[in-house]
């Protein structure tokens, strides 16, 4: 999918040199077709790193993506300069004017902190509220899922005895969902948390249904039934070094913290991780933006 981004951003050139289609303005204007107009609300803290990622993803169909990316006009953001924010970002305010195809609301290193405690929480409900009739489909990531689920349900997250913290085997729970088009019967997520939401709460609400689960982690992709949220509680955005970065991050800084589950090969930290779970990152957001946004979005959507 041709993305159309700012090329000065610095994710332009390295998708470029993945081969990855990335459109500029000016070709973008001698297409007569509308794009897909994708907002990513970006509440990691390392933004160009979340941004490839997720573009990455995005990346790779016929179709034209125009992505718009937010920032939280709430929050100093202490890993990305100010002047970054301003140039490649808009605020939270430019969003309520416009309509949007599909929204991606990240996750955030907050999920230890209570959801209205969290300085720019306020802000991230108003987005979320707005998107529910403003946009078509809204995919919510980790802590953002989280969010997403307790605020327009109700449903509380619960802080785990260790971090969830690898790679995780996950078992199909549905079989003729679009979203799960394709997919292994199991196939793998990453995770890192450090809290979790229980199947008992989700039951609660007839509006949602359960795609995936997995023995050791629980429930990881839920959708509503009206296909307007998804709910991934994993990361697979994550680049096969995401989780090394973590690691060797929180060991400089003298934290507890575990070796990923099933992600160095014989759990030996000096040898490089694969990624098992690529595939189905790809499949995952194909599935979502061709499903769920393309095919069933109104051409005057956005009007």
């Amino acid at each position: 999918m041709p993305i159309k981004i700012n090329s000065d951003l610095p994710a332009c050139k390295t998708l470029e040199q993945e081969n990855i289609f990335v459109m500029t303005d000016d070709r973008a204007t001698t297409q007569d077709i509308r794009p897909l107009k994708i907002a990513i609300v970006n509440l990691m803290p390392t933004k160009e790193t979340t941004e490839t990622q997720l573009l990455r993803l995005l990346g790779n169909t016929p179709l034209q993506v125009e992505i718009s990316l937010v920032r939280m006009e709430g929050h100093v953001s202490k890993n990305t300069h100010s002047d970054y924010l301003e140039k490649f970002y808009i605020s939270s305010e430019e969003v309520f004017k416009h309509k949007y195809d599909g929204m991606i609301i990240t996750g955030a290193p907050v999920e230890q902190i209570a959801f209205e405690k969290v300085d720019y929480w306020d802000e991230l409900c108003k987005i979320m509220d707005y998107a529910k009739t403003n946009v078509f489909s809204t995919l919510y990531i980790c802590w953002g899922a989280q969010a997403g689920l307790y605020h327009h349900y109700g449903i509380p997250k619960y802080s785990l005895d260790q971090k969830m913290f690898g790679i995780f085997e996950n078992t199909r729970s549905v079989f003729a969902d679009p979203l799960m088009r394709g997919f292994d019967d199991k196939f793998y997520i990453p995770q890192s948390r450090h809290t979790a939401i229980k199947k008992e709460d989700i039951i609660k609400h007839d509006e949602l249904c359960i795609l995936a689960e997995s023995p050791d982690v629980g429930v990881t992709l839920i959708k509503s039934k009206d296909n307007r949220a998804i709910f991934m509680t994993g990361h697979l955005e994550y680049d096969s070094e995401t989780l090394k970065t973590e690691y060797f991050r929180d060991v400089d800084k003298g934290l507890d913290i575990q070796i990923p589950f099933n992600y160095f090969p014989l759990d030996n930290p000096s040898l490089p991780p694969q990624s098992s779970w690529r595939s189905t990152a790809h499949l995952f957001f194909s599935n979502w933006l061709n499903y769920y946004v393309y095919q069933e979005t109104p051409f005057n959507f956005t009007k």
